[in-house]
């Protein structure tokens, strides 16, 4: 028996609407008029209409700005002051979605693995162990990291995690996805940067799973599947450079998803002995409105299958990692303790399409 049974969030500071975003990177690339319209056009369309960042500068006038040079000559943040600005927020943050996660279950002392989730900061010592002193874990805690692996890794650390549960006695697991992806606002203004810059936000959340618990309102973890589709590798994509950490996200990534969809969750349902019928709730990863919009066609879904993604692409934006799960908290409180079977679903670099089915009887 492996049952998730929480899920909690933790949010930076700064909540910015998504049209005080849009004037902000107006500035910050320094677009002429025909640029500025082009762009304020994408910004109303982009299904969300709001972000939380851990800087303040988004939502500032050009003369305010303290993270972001005022003067578009001088040079933008270096890898390493990014860097520091990450880890002056991620643990924080992780640790707040974690105390919320696991307060109404278990003690802090009874966590006996942690599994942390980033892709837009590290170091070592990294903040697995940050986390570990910040709440006083228990020094033989089993703890591993899932690093610059993207909006998939929550899919993947829950597969880490049911293995686990399935392998070991005992076992309470909590894996905090945190990302700071405003940190890497790149100067240029190119497709791939206006595409990242104008989707990503900032966020965590944590996720408490067991093979010793289980409560009225917890979801079994019955399987998983995953594909890669090699043709997509250099069309998602997330390198490091000295001047922060830089995405491609092609135009061609919803096509991709588009000619797969299909046959991936076909696939996903058959593994786990189940029709696409049998799907009761689709808790689908926002990666952005054209992605949700291919996906409820190719798949022949309605509005309300969807609204749950909607709803956290809207309220926050594609944080990466831990969105799925902020999509799966929204299905788990609607669901309150009525029976369900939920497929989950998310997308990322390599290109990666991970899957996982959760229910209830």
């Amino acid at each position: 028996m492996t049952e998730i049974i929480s899920i909690a969030t933790a949010l930076p500071e700064h909540c910015h609407p998504q049209m005080e975003i849009l004037s902000f990177m107006q500035d910050a690339y320094g677009l002429d008029e025909t640029d500025r319209r082009k762009l304020k056009f994408l910004y109303k369309h982009s299904g969300i209409e709001k972000r939380y960042s851990v800087i303040a500068d988004y939502g500032r006038s050009s003369a305010d700005w303290t993270f972001i040079p005022q003067e578009k000559e001088n040079s933008f943040p270096t890898l390493e002051q990014r860097m520091e600005r990450y880890d002056q927020s991620a643990a924080t943050l992780s640790v707040q979605a974690i105390e919320k996660c696991i307060e109404p279950h278990i003690a802090k002392e009874a966590i006996t693995h942690l599994i942390t989730v980033s892709c837009t900061g590290m170091r070592a010592p990294g903040l697995d162990l940050e986390i570990l002193s910040a709440l006083q874990l228990r020094p033989d805690i089993f703890r591993t990291s899932l690093n610059f692996m993207g909006c998939y890794a929550a899919i993947h650390a829950l597969k880490l995690a049911r293995m686990i549960c399935e392998s070991t006695p005992a076992s309470n697991v909590v894996i905090v996805c945190t990302e700071f992806c405003t940190l890497h606002f790149q100067q240029a203004f190119t497709e791939d940067n206006a595409a990242s810059s104008l989707l990503f936000a900032d966020g965590s959340a944590a996720i408490l799973v067991s093979n010793q618990l289980k409560t009225k309102h917890s979801l079994s973890l019955r399987g998983f599947y995953s594909h890669v589709v090699q043709k997509g590798k250099d069309d998602m994509s997330w390198k490091l450079s000295s001047q922060g950490f830089l995405m491609t996200l092609s135009s061609y990534v919803p096509q991709l998803i588009q000619e797969d969809i299909l046959s991936l969750v076909s696939e996903a349902v058959r593994q786990n002995q189940l029709d696409l019928s049998d799907i009761t709730h689709w808790c689908i990863h926002p990666g952005g409105k054209r992605i949700l919009d291919m996906v409820q066609n190719k798949l022949h879904l309605d509005q309300a299958d969807l609204a749950y993604s909607r709803k956290v692409l809207s309220d926050y934006g594609n944080m990466s990692s831990p969105t799925v799960l902020f999509v799966l908290k929204e299905i788990m409180e609607a669901l309150q303790e009525k029976s369900a079977r939920i497929l989950g679903m998310a997308f990322g670099p390599g290109l990666t399409m991970e899957t996982f089915i959760a229910e209830r009887s």
